[in-house]
């Protein structure tokens, strides 16, 4: 299976009737979320399941929610009613949920199950537009706390033989985490920062590859992008579980003028 790494917007955005500002603002990221079922099963087939890395779940040993009792998490604040009843029933698997402990383990990194937490809004809100159906079994895996690039990579690194058995790997968070602004100068960082992310990503592979996103925050605009870098590290968890296939940018534009990237690896 490929993996991909996406922005998952800003808390429900995709199920807003926007009346403020530019209405259209998260319409292409959308569009683009809805597409990538189509362009997994296009190149690989439909998933055996989907396991998802989201930027909003942190826990030391690094947790794997399998079975989801906890339901849906609303967690963000200030919305309309309707979004804090969404619905994503999709099935669990402890099976699953077990072999990803496993494989974990056997890398060297301790994690444990966790079925009582819920989905967080990293993971509902975008397999809404990817997956509407909900039909595919869903597992969680949290980020560590330590927020270390290198230790994300190496958790990545244990967890790519899920792809070989038909799991879809996904990495939810942004590519760009703050407040843009309307400082010019905060947008031409943020644009170099993008642009040093895509070459890092699309131009290497491998340990080279990883040796650049492990010196992430020496980059060009980096802490202007992501002061905190939680939103950053399902990338490393994706780039480790793709080894040496290449990185493809499928998704590239500007929202609310500040570029966004979304990264496929493999095929």
């Amino acid at each position: 299976m490929p993996a991909y790494f996406f922005a998952h917007g800003a808390g429900p955005c995709f199920f807003m009737d926007w009346t403020h500002g530019p209405v259209d603002t998260w319409d292409g990221l959308g569009q683009w979320l809805r597409s990538l079922a189509s362009d997994a099963q296009a190149l690989a087939g439909r998933p055996s399941a989907i396991v998802v890395v989201s930027a909003h779940w942190e826990a030391a040993p690094l947790r794997v929610n399998g079975l989801h009792h906890g339901g849906l998490l609303y967690d963000y604040g200030g919305f309309p009613p309707h979004t804090y009843s969404l619905r994503y029933p999709a099935p669990g698997s402890e099976p699953w949920a077990g072999r990803l402990v496993t494989l974990l383990r056997a890398g060297g990194i301790e994690a444990q199950l966790d079925d009582e937490r819920g989905l967080d809004h990293g993971v509902f809100i975008p397999l809404m537009l990817a997956y509407p159906e909900a039909d595919i079994p869903v597992v969680q895996l949290s980020l560590h706390p330590s927020l270390d690039p290198a230790f994300h990579l190496a958790v990545g690194r244990a967890i790519a033989p899920l792809r070989d058995q038909g799991v879809l790997l996904l990495g939810s968070g942004m590519s760009y985490h703050n407040r843009p602004g309307s400082d010019p100068g905060a947008r031409a960082l943020a644009q170099d920062f993008d642009t040093w992310l895509t070459e890092a990503v699309c131009q290497r592979t491998g340990q080279d590859r990883e040796r650049l996103l492990c010196q992430w925050a020496q980059a060009p605009g980096a802490r202007q992008a992501h002061p905190r870098e939680e939103h950053l590290l399902p990338l490393m968890v994706i780039a480790g579980a793709a080894g040496q296939a290449s990185g493809q940018a499928t998704f590239a534009e500007p929202i609310g003028e500040i570029p966004v990237s979304c990264y496929r690896f493999g095929a």
